[in-house]
């Protein structure tokens, strides 16, 4: 007894839920009308309610798909009515028909009828298929991001890991070397001071040719992690500098009213350092220009060199490492090189600025 009131309380609900779907079976009640109540026109009445309780998106798009299959039956009817003299027994076996021939119009009931379902099932097509073939659409597109997403953070933690072997062996092999032959010299200076002071002398000015590389070594680091002009001036003023350091002459045109989040500019300065390096060690480029914009709602630098072209992504480790690395963000690296020049990289970023204004020229 319980199961049944926890059944009829559900109901509603699942009825209110269905939508579209719970039209289904008031469309099957049109095979009564037409063929009576036989069994197998009760047997899709009944089956039409179930299929409206378990699977609500089937029965909203077999809803428009019956209506306009019963109304191309209308009008295959009306119009085989038409074409045979009244009583001819056309209407034998289906009621309604029996019902409109005792008046003057005998099918004109049948084409309102017709009519109405096509409209009806018209417009609830693209309300049903439609939205399920739409939603199917983005079912399909949210799986390609996921697994896009899943890609970009594999080959991040990738990058990272890769960044921090670098960082370790950039450390063990060059700052952590000149520190510790720093010390060693620091010893010696230490035991000949009293009995060799002119050595002692010597030692002190190795120790600090040492502890200068070692600080140059540690600045070049810092730079190729963060350089500090990004991290203090922004992205435009580090592009800048960039330029200034690049080795072909390189002329600029930036147009950012304001920062990016760190993170983007960093990708986005890695980007059109990597495409500097290769215009001048593998394209021979004597020129470059730098182009960064900011419009709808993403970060557009173009890099464009004078070189012999051929850059290719697929072909080497450095633009697909920045094209992993754009990734990331929802980034995009566009590369044009035909043979014989020029190149031009395109970097597009979707981000939203800051709202602290920098200058700009």
């Amino acid at each position: 007894m319980d199961g049944m009131e926890s059944v009829l309380n559900v109901l509603p609900q699942r009825l209110r839920a269905a939508g579209w779907a719970a039209t289904l079976p008031l469309v099957m009640l049109v095979c009564t009308v037409y063929w009576g109540l036989r069994p197998w026109t009760v047997t899709a009445v009944l089956l039409a309610g179930v299929i409206t309780l378990l699977a609500p998106a089937v029965a909203a798009g077999l809803a428009a798909i019956a209506l306009i299959g019963f109304a191309s039956c209308a009008f295959a009817l009306c119009w085989r009515a038409s074409t045979l003299p009244p009583g001819s027994g056309t209407a034998a076996g289906y009621p309604l028909h029996a019902l409109v021939f005792g008046s003057g119009a005998p099918h004109a009931v049948d084409l309102t009828a017709g009519l109405v379902m096509l409209a009806f099932g018209t417009w609830l097509v693209p309300r049903t298929v439609g939205a399920h073939s739409g939603l199917a659409r983005r079912n399909a597109e949210l799986v390609n991001r996921v697994r896009r997403l899943t890609m970009t953070r594999r080959h991040a933690v990738d990058t990272a890991a890769a960044e921090l072997r670098r960082v370790e062996r950039d450390l063990h092999d060059g700052a952590q070397a000149r520190l510790i032959a720093l010390g060693i010299s620091l010893r010696a200076t230490e035991r000949l001071i009293r009995t060799d002071p002119d050595a002692a002398v010597a030692l002190v000015a190795e120790s600090r040719e040492n502890s200068a590389r070692a600080l140059v070594e540690l600045r070049a680091l810092v730079a190729g992690i963060n350089p500090p002009v990004l991290a203090e001036r922004g992205l435009g003023d580090a592009l800048r500098a960039l330029a200034l350091d690049a080795p072909v002459a390189t002329r600029t045109e930036i147009h950012l009213p304001r920062r990016a989040p760190e993170p983007v500019e960093a990708a986005a300065y890695f980007a059109v350092a990597e495409a500097l390096a290769n215009a001048a060690k593998h394209a021979g480029a004597r020129h470059a220009h730098i182009r960064a914009t900011y419009s709808a709602g993403a970060l557009r630098i173009e890099v464009t060199d004078d070189g012999v072209g051929g850059a290719d992504p697929a072909r080497g480790t450095g633009l697909r490492g920045v094209e992993r690395r754009l990734a990331t963000f929802d980034g995009v690296l566009a590369v044009s090189s035909p043979l014989g020049g020029p190149t031009i990289i395109v970097i597009e970023v979707p981000c939203a600025l800051s709202s602290q204004k920098i200058s700009s020229c």
